[in-house]
């Protein structure tokens, strides 16, 4: 994979089937997360957000290869594949979530050791534990903020 061609922007309708192969795959590398979704339904959900302009995806010129989900100033998901990860495009996903806003907060399960490293490097910081009662896999989960910083 070359990150010289990657690009990052909206997501089209027809992403939606692609985002789902993405997340399918980042997924099954945790073998405590549980499937909770048909592929179908995760299509439709993730059409829906796109087509309310909440995705934006990271593409090379031979794959998408990752994306993330934001509505306002909640990250709802960022997903890479697992050959695209350890390369700084989550990075740069996340850099795009945080353009043009002053806070950005986000849950991550507990188990996800790698997803929490990663957004603590990104200066995202950890407010709030949960039990998992909240959400629709019963799993303990954290809860992480970024404020911008003043100039």
């Amino acid at each position: 994979m070359i990150l010289s061609d990657l690009t990052i922007a909206p997501a089209r309708a027809l992403d939606a089937g692609r985002l789902s192969d993405v997340m399918t795959c980042a997924n099954a590398q945790h073998e405590w997360l549980p499937r909770a979704h048909s592929r179908a339904e995760e299509i439709g959900t993730l059409g829906d957000m796109i087509d309310v302009g909440w995705v934006q995806v990271a593409r090379t010129d031979e794959a998408v290869v990752g994306f993330v989900v934001r509505r306002d100033a909640e990250i709802h998901g960022l997903y890479l594949h697992p050959k695209a990860q350890g390369k700084g495009i989550g990075r740069r996903l996340i850099n795009v979530a945080k353009d043009n806003r002053s806070h950005l907060g986000l849950w991550s399960f507990a188990a996800n050791a790698r997803a929490s490293r990663f957004y603590r490097q990104a200066g995202v910081v950890e407010v709030m534990r949960s039990d998992g009662a909240d959400n629709e896999f019963g799993l303990p989960d954290v809860r992480f903020e970024w404020q911008r910083r003043a100039a």
